[in-house]
């Protein structure tokens, strides 16, 4: 029977023939990652040795544990935090990765992101590994099941596949596309379903940029996205890869529970209003120009990117940030941090008055730079709900690294295709 990748990597790591949407089975992830986070880990850890007296794991290959929040200020409590995990993946064998950036684009520097791979989180923009055609789920409450048994029990997907043509334009990216989409399908168009990305649109997008489409699947609904391999997702797994793979790809007649069409080269720059990413607080940029905004971000599992980080220096190179203006860059991992530095990008960003952290989630959500009452900031989080990133009497816009260092430029929201030629 015709199939989708998504259907394909299930079957595989459910040891079935073939599953279709809607069919409950065990399936068996090659990776279950998490990251290090109270109310989380650490009580998985004792649940695991509490309720299920399993007091050391027999695959520890298969677990994977990051150390990428509260890491910042460096005090007694994430000290605290941090030692309870490195002891339990010391004492059970399970890499433990600490200092080397978020956890969602360190997976992939160091391989686990091979394509026809099944990878589970707790968090669900684990999705972003679907850039390389790996199947990254966040299960949430499911997770622990999966620790215990090696397997989780979970609903096949359908899958909606959007047709991708033309190429982005000048100050538009990834965050404009996936916010548009929201706009027109809305916050559940692809609830419970895999968003599949295809066509030429998609097969002309880098590799920063599918992640960080992927990334935002969850906005829609979606449980993940995944784009299938091609030359250049092979081309960076085949240097990475820490196992051997298999490539798997939708059948040309594989059903689609809806297909959508979008053309790049007609997006134009987004920006979504304070309080949630849903589809009626998206609006094209010319509706919110001239909005005063005192606080920038550039980073987060779906941002901060190489790429990004260009963006954000062809805008500021040059220029100064606006008076009272605070500008944050936090590159996504120590990786691209370096990359950014040999090629001259933090020295262009820092002598435009921008403060350039080392790699965590900490600014994303709010323990770095806490927002303050009335505080006003544009970000290319992946939260713009209150509270997200400090005070709950804050306001969160959200946009694309273009957006963000125009306004950071201007002190107000502008369209970003004012400033920059890509």
């Amino acid at each position: 029977m015709p199939s989708t990748i998504t259907e394909k990597i299930l079957a595989r790591a459910g040891g079935l023939a073939e599953v279709t949407a809607g069919m409950n089975a065990q399936f068996r992830p090659d990776y279950m990652i998490a990251y290090d986070f109270p109310g989380y880990t650490d009580v998985m850890f004792r649940q695991m040795e509490d309720d299920f007296g399993i007091s050391k794991v027999t695959e520890p290959e298969r677990y994977v544990l990051f150390i990428d929040h509260m890491t910042t200020r460096g005090n007694e409590r994430e000290q605290e935090v941090h030692q309870v995990t490195r002891e339990w993946g010391r004492r059970n064998g399970v890499a433990v990765h600490e200092g080397l950036g978020i956890g969602h684009q360190v997976a992939a520097e160091l391989g686990y992101a091979m394509p026809g791979k099944f990878l589970v989180h707790f968090d669900g923009h684990i999705s972003g590994l679907g850039a390389f055609g790996a199947l990254g789920w966040g299960v949430r409450k499911d997770l622990l099941e999966a620790w215990v048994s090696g397997g989780v029990y979970l609903d096949v997907p359908a899958t909606t596949r959007f047709w991708l043509e033309g190429t982005f334009g000048p100050g538009v990216d990834n965050r404009d596309l996936i916010h548009h989409i929201i706009a027109e399908i809305g916050a559940d168009g692809c609830a419970h379903q895999v968003m599949e990305d295809a066509g030429p649109g998609a097969e002309s997008m880098s590799i920063d940029r599918r992640q960080g489409l992927c990334a935002m699947a969850m906005f829609t609904g979606a449980v993940s996205a995944i784009f299938n391999p091609d030359e250049l997702s092979l081309e960076y797994v085949n240097r990475v890869a820490r196992a051997e793979f298999e490539p798997l790809y939708s059948d040309v007649d594989a059903v689609y529970a809806q297909e959508v069409r979008v053309n790049l080269d007609e997006l134009s720059p987004q920006v979504v209003l304070p309080g949630s990413a849903k589809s009626t607080n998206t609006k094209p940029i010319e509706e919110l120009a001239g909005t005063e905004v005192q606080h920038a971000y550039i980073g987060s599992c779906a941002s901060g990117r190489i790429e990004e980080i260009r963006a954000a220096a062809a805008v500021l190179e040059g220029k100064k940030v606006a008076p009272g203006m605070s500008l944050n860059v936090v590159p996504t991992s120590e990786s691209i941090y370096r990359q950014a530095e040999s090629e001259g990008l933090l020295q262009i960003l820092q002598e435009a008055g921008a403060n350039v952290a080392k790699s965590s989630c900490d600014f994303c959500f709010g323990y770095a730079a806490p927002l303050e009452p009335g505080d006003k900031c544009i970000s290319t989080g992946v939260l713009n709900i209150s509270g997200r990133m400090g005070s709950t009497e804050a306001e969160i816009f959200m946009g694309s690294a273009y957006t963000v260092a125009a306004a950071a430029l201007a002190g107000k929201i502008v369209d970003p295709r004012e400033v920059v030629d890509q």
